[in-house]
């Protein structure tokens, strides 16, 4: 049954679970240092990059709502993830997770201790545009889609409305299997973690626990949708940046009972504006 009272909890400032233990092995200095915050899901899609491609990172949370000045020089807006890039002098910036999921991807080969990679080998542009196609649809629609729901008066158009979008997606990895491309992206069983699934990730998360939560959520039914929402939570890389439950449900409650200034995309949301 989903919670209907407002209960004042607050947003959490650390870490716990499996995602404490990656922050504490991860905070000495480097050469690239993750601005993020425990809770926030634009934070934790570039920190499961980080932890995929096996880059060297230093991870500093902040409180994004007090927007120190140390963020505001990385990020304009105050917004989290942001990267500070130390191997430059001075050192240089980067914000928008998007911007930082394919500037990581860009800077792997140089950087990283592994092979890995979110996308398809240069050499098959198409691939790679049916990876971007599906993150267009998750940016696009996936994202915004949650966030109406989760702070919707009508719950049922809002769950339709992330229905649709979850739908949409499927769609897309239906499309990149029928065409034979089975591996790349954990849609088939044997594939890989891809850019895409990395996008998704976060709010498919937030979906099992915020959404159950506090508006009684169930994921759509079928078989392989469900074997491909558990092997992306399950995945090593996106475990190790996931806190325990309580976290998300303390610092989403906000957001379910649409407190004032919640944050910008909050707010995004109830002007029916585009997300910042």
């Amino acid at each position: 049954m989903a919670t209907k009272q407002d209960t004042g909890r607050s947003y959490h400032l650390r870490c716990t679970g499996e995602a404490l233990a990656t922050a504490q092995g991860h905070s000495q200095p480097e050469k690239i240092t993750l601005f993020g915050s425990c809770f926030c899901p634009f934070v934790q899609r570039v920190w499961v990059t980080l932890e995929h491609l096996g880059i060297d990172y230093m991870y500093y949370e902040v409180d994004p709502y007090k927007k120190p000045a140390e963020l505001l020089e990385l990020s304009p807006k105050g917004l989290v993830p942001a990267l500070r890039l130390d191997n430059f002098d001075p050192p240089r910036a980067l914000n928008e997770s998007t911007v930082i999921m394919d500037f990581l991807e860009d800077n792997t080969k140089r950087s990283s201790h592994t092979t890995e990679s979110l996308f398809p080998p240069v050499s098959d542009p198409y691939a790679r545009a049916l990876i971007r196609l599906q993150a267009d649809s998750v940016n696009r629609s996936l994202v915004p889609a949650f966030y109406r729901y989760l702070q919707a008066q009508d719950e049922i158009e809002g769950a339709k409305g992330f229905v649709d979008a979850i739908e949409g997606l499927v769609t897309l990895f239906q499309r990149a299997e029928r065409e034979g491309y089975t591996q790349y992206g954990l849609w088939h069983e044997r594939g890989s973690l891809s850019y895409a699934d990395v996008m998704a990730a976060p709010w498919l998360f937030r979906a099992t626990n915020v959404l159950k939560h506090y508006r009684g959520f169930v994921l759509p039914e079928g078989m392989q949708f469900r074997a491909y929402v558990d092997r992306v939570l399950k995945h090593p890389a996106f475990k190790r940046t996931c806190s325990t439950e309580e976290l998300y449900l303390d610092s989403y409650e906000r957001y379910a009972f649409n407190r004032p200034n919640t944050s910008q995309v909050a707010n995004a949301i109830n002007a029916g504006t585009a997300l910042p």
